[in-house]
């Protein structure tokens, strides 16, 4: 099988490091990329918002699946354009990845199929944001209603900056606050049968102790000890299969991958949002544990087939990635600077460059890299991963320094 994967962040390195593992695989092209992939992939270049560009280039490597990584190129129709060529592709259509691409429409889709989720009113004005946030009181819950790289949200006490994010996006969702602790469910879907990946926990905050702005995340762990019993099978019940249910009904049935944002609330598990597409970081550690080949699990969820694929195999222990960011990120990140031991084992690349002169490593994005690492349980891969980012040199970076470690110390409770 030969696969083209499109896009060149964190969460598409471990996504080719999983597909080149996969026996079925002859070649994995990435298109555009980055320093990291290019050890395990033939690298492309490519404009990944484009949506007729990504299907000219899966028929010109005479790709036999295609899977898109990030969301931009999904709601742009990426998916579309590939499927129009008569190439299987993993990823939703342009009108199913609205999931995404709109949190009005994802809030419209979980009322219609009744599932548990935030009070929540879509406002464009200051006068209904005020009204809003009035009505739900502290903590305050604004997110932009479109995409925004998983820095669209803001969860503040202090009502001007809320209504000051409000003000910037335009148009958002204000929400009534979740309290409990948070969840990453992974489910690959070929619109009709949905398997679920390990859950995830990530980390939002770009400071120890949940401190600071919100970031695009600066680690994750799998699995989670802490977790209920049944708390996949109560998601799969009561969240997933009515969501694959309402968009059938709609036309747009969903096929690819579906991320499930849950809280984990005194009543239960309730989304705070839908993803269309791998999580990043979450998906380093849920790969990173997957024994399963994955290229074929995706061909089938491509291919309308994934009743017929074998149940999954996990790989025992745990998995832990920390996130090495930029000097003033997420504000204003500093890109150019020389990275010294990238190539270790561990090490996703997610925001890296070649230097044209002299070929050496350089910084381009705020998340840099990751360090990611399996182990027998929780807390030997958390070590691992650790002494895998002390190996990392750049220059001003910074990294949570506490991914895991409430988890390990048995400190997260569930709301009762």
């Amino acid at each position: 099988m030969r696969v083209l994967l499109v896009g060149g962040g964190g969460r598409e390195h471990a996504l080719a490091l999983g597909l080149a593992a996969d026996p079925s695989v002859t070649a994995v092209v990435a298109a555009p990329g980055n320093p990291g992939i290019a050890a395990v992939a033939e690298v492309r270049a490519l404009d990944a918002a484009d949506p007729s560009a990504v299907a000219a280039l899966a028929v010109d490597v005479q790709a036999d699946l295609v899977v898109i990584g990030p969301e931009a190129p999904l709601v742009a129709g990426a998916a579309d354009a590939v499927r129009a060529k008569g190439v299987p592709v993993f990823g939703p259509s342009a009108e199913a990845a609205r999931l995404e691409g709109s949190k009005t429409f994802a809030k419209d889709v979980m009322t219609a199929a009744g599932v548990p989720t935030a009070r929540a009113y879509t406002c464009t004005d200051p006068e209904s944001t005020a009204r809003a946030l009035d009505e739900f009181g502290t903590p305050y819950v604004v997110k932009n209603d479109g995409l925004a790289a998983g820095k669209g949200v803001v969860v503040t006490d202090d009502r001007t900056a809320a209504l000051e994010h409000a003000q910037e996006c335009g148009r958002v969702v204000v929400e009534e606050y979740l309290a409990g602790p948070e969840v990453s469910l992974f489910v690959v879907t070929d619109g009709e049968a949905a398997v679920p990946l390990l859950p995830a926990q990530d980390f939002k905050r770009v400071g120890d102790g949940d401190s600071g702005p919100n970031t695009g995340g600066m680690g994750a762990y799998a699995p989670l000890p802490w977790a209920p019993p049944g708390l996949v099978d109560e998601v799969m019940r009561d969240v997933v299969h009515p969501t694959l249910a309402e968009m059938r009904r709609r036309g747009t049935p969903f096929a690819g991958l579906l991320y499930v944002g849950l809280a984990i609330t005194a009543a239960g598990p309730r989304v705070i949002e839908f993803n269309a597409r791998f999580g990043d970081p979450e998906t380093q550690v849920v790969l990173a544990l997957l024994e399963t080949p994955l290229a074929g699990l995706l061909h089938a969820a491509a291919t309308g087939t994934l009743a017929e694929h074998p149940p999954l195999r996990w790989r025992d222990g745990a998995a832990v990635t920390v996130v090495v960011a930029a000097e003033g990120y997420p504000a204003a990140p500093r890109t150019g600077d020389v990275i010294t031991g990238a190539d270790a084992p561990g090490v996703i690349h997610a925001g890296t460059v070649r230097r044209a002169a002299d070929g050496a490593l350089l910084s381009a994005g705020g998340r840099v890299l990751c360090g990611t690492a399996t182990g027998a349980d929780l807390a030997a891969a958390r070590d691992a991963a650790y002494e895998v980012v002390r190996g990392i040199g750049l220059a001003g970076s910074h990294h949570r320094t506490d991914i895991a470690a409430a988890a390990i110390g048995d400190r997260i409770t569930i709301p009762r």
